[in-house]
């Protein structure tokens, strides 16, 4: 596959880029020499603000170069927003152990919370739940440029809830596993691979 001009690697709730699948994305891609293609950015806490956030960039990107490429990648909460921006801009989109419905999923996270990976904390108001609801994708157009990585033994989310939601994808289906995808350098060169920077 051809690998797209940038990468975009969008992390989970209470997470950020220092996460530990952000940082073996990044060695990854240090590996075969496109760091520079690799974007991780911290997202704002508001939905609608991280969208937003990433939007800007991708617009950006493309006043510089219209024809450029993009492709994503996106942990829990940030596989919602990876499917939200890809059906937005175009590209791949992997998704690794994917929220398909956060505004029910986070219902009982509002509140402050601990960022994992830091010392910093958030607020997530009431409010971002509706803007979690109001961006929601009903159904996938080119289903095919989407991966989904699910593992059955995920406690946090409802792996089959995100088997259905992507049934028309390609999908590599885990019996076992955790949220956190434990074992992600497994699984690292086949979701690489999908979005074009796999290794020789």
């Amino acid at each position: 596959m051809t690998a797209a001009d940038h990468l975009v690697y969008l992390h989970g709730f209470r997470s950020s880029s220092r996460s530990v699948k952000a940082i073996k994305v990044l060695d990854w891609m240090t590996s075969v020499s496109a760091q520079s293609r690799l974007w991780q950015p911290d997202l704002a806490v508001s939905p609608a603000a991280a969208v937003q956030q990433v939007s800007r960039q991708i617009l950006q990107w493309r006043a510089e170069a219209p024809s450029c490429t993009i492709d994503f990648m996106g942990s829990s909460l940030g596989g919602f927003y990876a499917t939200v921006l890809a059906q937005r801009f175009g590209g791949r989109a992997v998704l690794l152990n994917p929220a398909v419905a956060p505004w029910l999923d986070l219902k009982n996270e509002t509140g402050r919370r601990k960022v994992y990976f830091s010392e910093q904390e958030i607020e997530f108001l009431p409010g971002y739940l509706d803007e979690l609801q109001a961006m929601h994708v009903p159904a996938l157009t080119q289903p095919e440029r989407y991966f989904l990585l699910a593992c059955m033994g995920d406690e946090v989310l409802d792996a089959n809830t995100m088997i259905e939601r992507y049934r028309q994808s390609p999908s590599l289906i885990v019996p076992g596993g955790d949220h956190a995808i434990s074992d992600f350098d497994i699984y690292l060169p086949v979701v690489m691979q999908f979005v074009g920077w796999g290794r020789a």
